[in-house]
């Protein structure tokens, strides 16, 4: 089993932090709570570390994993552009449960899977997200389960689950909530990779009626 640490002990949470931030440095997979659910970690600009992550997982370069940054400015160094009309909503949702899908900076060296030129971006509304994040840099960032399986809300759940795929799993107590059957209880993902068009690719926790309202005739049907 990897090492857990219990992130309401400050000692716990600091060596739980180092521990994270070396098994990344290393091209491992760690456990790292959000505040949808928790989810599985690698450096995003390690082709092998987001290979492992993908297999940790039993999924192929077909599920290129969501990226999570620190703030907006790191997004936007790995976004070709943000769209000014995302203005509203990102002030509102970022960080929080939006995770949006733009065309992916060329120059950049990474490897995330079939992707199609794009990058799905997040600001998780996490306070020791956001810490390791400002020590890492941007994270390759999937829910910690197995595919097929339901996304965890607790760490003792994600550590069952993916077991010595991980080296490090940080235990911030419960996140997020369970779904209700047939809904996510992960992040809405909202697809703006195409200029003056956005579109909701999975409805997780924020709700249409909200982004609708912010967006506007921009939001389109899926």
């Amino acid at each position: 089993m990897p090492a857990i640490y219990d992130c309401a002990d400050p000692m716990s949470l600091l060596d739980g932090v180092r521990a994270a931030r070396t098994a990344i440095a290393a091209g491992q997979c760690i456990v790292m709570p959000t505040d949808t659910v928790y989810g599985i970690a690698a450096d995003a600009f390690s082709h092998a570390a987001v290979a492992g992550l993908l297999a940790a997982k039993g999924r192929d370069r077909g599920f290129p994993p969501p990226v999570l940054v620190a703030d907006r400015a790191m997004a936007g160094a790995l976004a070709e552009s943000v769209p000014a009309e995302l203005a509203p909503l990102l002030d509102a949702h970022w960080p929080g449960p939006l995770t949006v899908i733009l065309r992916a900076q060329s120059s950049l060296t990474w490897d995330l899977g079939d992707t199609g030129g794009t990058v799905a971006i997040r600001v998780p509304n996490h306070p020791i997200a956001i810490g390791l994040l400002r020590e890492t840099g941007p994270l390759a960032v999937s829910s910690a389960n197995l595919h097929g399986m339901p996304a965890p809300t607790k760490a003792s759940a994600a550590a069952e689950m993916l077991g010595d795929r991980v080296a490090v799993v940080l235990d911030a107590g419960p996140v997020g909530g369970d779904a209700a059957p047939g809904e996510q209880n992960g992040s809405t993902i909202l697809d703006c990779s195409t200029s003056g068009v956005a579109r909701i690719v999975r409805q997780g926790v924020l709700p249409r009626a909200v982004i609708a309202e912010a967006l506007g005739d921009l939001l389109v049907d899926g």
